[in-house]
């Protein structure tokens, strides 16, 4: 049996919770139930259970640093939290310490029942308890899951592909599903929350709950539905009778307006549904997909939080061509000096002229991944090397597709190029200066042999007049004054420090004549060396 222990400061609220659900059936037992954050630590103690339902206050320890402390006594315990806070932080907060799922109040019954088989499903997993039916009928499921993301993977996800050739019994019979003559339709649920990682393990869990509204609002109007997820955006493929049209159309206001409700506990995710155009054949599948891909698109221009339906798919790839080509020009000769403003600037000037243009989000979004590519493309040109290059691109794509709007999507292409140039500007600093560091090094290792320009020049591979700019720039000082002052410096330690005579001094420092090292000394340091040992010695 799963072990499960519900924690939450009012009594009414453990009852419903435990008489909700029959949870031998989910071969679950309550074995305990607190009401203060104390209390459900030394349960956690004493008990070990699988999972624990939590709220995210309550006194003792609020359910933050309950988590936090139960998880560092059994690190596989499961939380689900419960709760009618609606803060941004806590619930961000909490997924970060492991939480596996969220409900807010109050509680459905289909919710909850949803989140106890995802978390009896980990337990399973993690324990490798499943039986010899369970697991024939998991990979029996898997495999029909497999078949059915086939839609989305090898037809409507695909560039190039189309759903013209398919018929209502090809789908079926290829990819499991059960659809009937009616109509088809594609929408699209997409989580805005900003380019930051932070927020990558938030996307996960709203996803699921995402999948949950969509099924509880619109699976009994439909012969059949199907989900799929693309990092932010969780695509729904619909098919109903003609009778459900305004239905349908109604429950998707609906799932709208959860989200909405979800929102007041992820304050800084914005939610948006694309909804594509509705067919009469499924051949068309692909136009609705893309239609509610656009929509989505179309976030960028009409702002976030609402639903996009009925738009008219336009595109104008030649103008687009015209501004990537003039970028073009002005980026490339930027990159090449590596002038990190004129390369941001060339950004934001892309970025005013978009103002002025009718362009879709869609044209937008793919505008400002092109300008991505074309920035990686100069670096290559001009053989300057940036670390993980294929993966820069592709995590570039990934986070900003998650912005919801024009700003953020600018904003974030600045930092991601203007991060890389500063890295690609400081080691090319390194790579200038590291033969100056290698000739002072071997000046500091040296000083006491009778050592030339020539000879360190030769070191690192630069004819000694070149050297001797090079030094000068970078150190501020001559080769022979540099020289002088390292000598100088030693010659005061073994003055302050040693009962050595002058003259094996001068010998140490690299001198061979003692009055010629008396000389230096005394403009170097404004006092013969017996007066300096006299006085600091």
């Amino acid at each position: 049996m799963i072990k499960v222990i519900i924690a939450d400061d009012e009594e009414n609220v453990c009852q419903l919770i435990r008489g909700l659900i029959d949870w031998a059936s989910l071969d679950m037992e309550i074995v305990g139930i607190a009401h203060n954050g104390v209390e459900a630590l030394d349960m956690v103690e004493k008990l070990l259970p699988d999972l624990m339902i939590t709220d995210i206050r309550m006194p003792g320890y609020d359910g933050l640093e309950m988590i936090r402390r139960a998880t560092n006594i059994k690190q596989d315990l499961d939380f689900i939290i419960i709760s009618g806070y609606h803060h941004f932080e806590y619930a961000q907060n909490a997924i970060k310490y492991g939480v596996s799922d969220y409900l807010l109040k109050p509680i459905r019954k289909e919710d909850f029942l949803a989140s106890l088989n995802k978390m009896r499903d980990r337990y399973l997993k993690r324990t490798e308890r499943l039986n010899n039916e369970e697991q024939l009928k998991k990979r029996l499921k898997n495999d029909v899951n497999k078949l059915r993301t086939g839609l989305f993977t090898e037809r409507l996800l695909k560039k190039g592909m189309t759903t013209k050739d398919l018929t209502i019994e090809e789908v079926n019979e290829s990819y499991h599903y059960a659809f009937q003559p009616g109509l088809f339709q594609v929408c699209a649920v997409k989580i805005d929350c900003g380019f930051e990682d932070e927020y990558n393990n938030t996307i996960q869990i709203l996803e699921e709950t995402i999948m949950r509204i969509l099924n509880t609002q619109l699976r009994e109007l439909c012969f059949d539905m199907e989900m799929d997820l693309d990092d932010s955006i969780t695509y729904c493929v619909l098919n109903y009778g003609p009778e459900n049209r305004k239905t349908v159309r109604k429950q998707i206001k609906a799932v709208f307006d959860e989200l909405m409700v979800q929102k007041t506990s992820f304050e800084q995710h914005d939610f948006t549904i694309g909804a594509g155009s509705v067919v009469e054949d499924v051949g068309e599948l692909k136009e609705s997909f893309r239609a509610a891909r656009y929509a989505v698109g179309q976030r960028l221009i009409e702002g976030t939080g609402r639903l996009i339906e009925d738009v008219t798919v336009h595109k104008d790839p030649q103008r687009v061509d015209v501004l990537l080509a003039e970028l073009n020009k002005t980026m490339g000769a930027a990159v090449e000096v590596l002038k990190k403003d004129a390369v941001l600037n060339c950004i934001t000037g892309l970025k005013k002229q978009i103002e002025t243009e009718n362009l879709s989000g869609a044209e937008i979004f793919s505008l400002v991944k092109h300008v991505c590519e074309m920035y990686l493309l100069h670096l290559r040109n001009n053989q300057i090397q940036i670390q993980y290059g294929q993966e820069f691109y592709e995590k570039f794509c990934i986070h900003a597709a998650r912005c919801s709007s024009i700003d953020r999507l600018f904003e974030y292409l600045s930092v991601m190029v203007g991060e890389s140039m500063e890295v690609i500007i400081e080691e090319k600093e390194q790579a200038d200066t590291r033969p100056i560091r290698v000739a002072k090094e071997y000046i500091q290792e040296n000083f006491s042999k009778p050592i030339t320009l020539e000879e360190v020049s030769g070191i690192v591979g630069f004819n000694p007049t070149y050297f001797s700019t090079l030094f000068k720039k970078e150190t501020g000082n001559n080769f022979v004054n540099y020289l002088s002052e390292i000598r100088m410096n030693r010659a005061k330690e073994l003055l302050r420090e040693s009962n050595l005579t002058v003259a094996a001094i001068c010998e140490q420092v690299g001198y061979s004549d003692l009055k010629n090292f008396t000389k230096g000394f005394t403009k170097s340091v404004g006092l013969k060396p017996n007066e300096y040992r006299k006085l600091y010695s």
